[in-house]
């Protein structure tokens, strides 16, 4: 089996002074760095996604816009493929699946944001298609939601992600249990 690291979505729009902060964003991206330079330095695949918004009203990830570009702490080298997509679930109309499937990855390892909503959903589809999924659930971020007038913390939501997809999706573990 071949492992690739695919990050979502970590982009500026999400990052202080962006416009939909996220919490712990800098935590995840530090940790989200040490995975990008492992696989830089093993030599193994790294697929970088962007989202762009194209739906009428959105307000991040504008098309052309500085909040829309990949944090440049984890900006993609040459020769590193990054899939722009419009949908939460990094496979729908993109070539991502192709260019995994070129690379020969059956496995993969995810990083990246929302983690209940870009992160979940492209987690679920990869499983769908057949990768054996590793999250590293501290390398994703996400934020406080509100449903039916009740506030969901950031770390609540993170934790009920995590938990659903651990039970049937994918492995879920620390950046440094991955690399260690």
């Amino acid at each position: 089996m071949k492992t690739g690291l695919l990050l979502i979505d970590l982009q500026n729009d999400y990052f202080p002074g962006g416009k939909m902060e996220l919490t712990d964003i800098m935590q995840a991206a530090e940790k989200a760095r040490r995975l990008l330079d492992h696989f830089r330095n093993t030599n193994l695949p790294v697929c970088h996604v962007q989202h762009v918004s194209i739906r009428p009203g959105a307000t991040f990830f504008l098309p052309c816009t500085e909040g829309g570009k990949i944090y440049s702490a984890l900006e993609p080298l040459d020769g590193e493929k990054v899939f722009q997509k419009h949908f939460p679930n990094s496979f729908r109309e993109t070539l991502l699946l192709e260019a995994l499937r070129k690379q020969n990855v059956d496995d993969l390892v995810i990083a990246g944001a929302m983690s209940h909503m870009c992160v979940d959903a492209t987690v679920r589809a990869g499983c769908d298609l057949g990768f054996s999924c590793t999250v590293i659930e501290d390398a994703c971020a996400t934020k406080d939601l509100e449903f039916k007038g009740s506030l969901v913390p950031a770390a609540y939501v993170h934790r009920a992600f995590m938990a659903a997809l651990h039970a049937a999706y994918a492995q879920v573990m620390t950046a440094e249990e991955f690399l260690s």
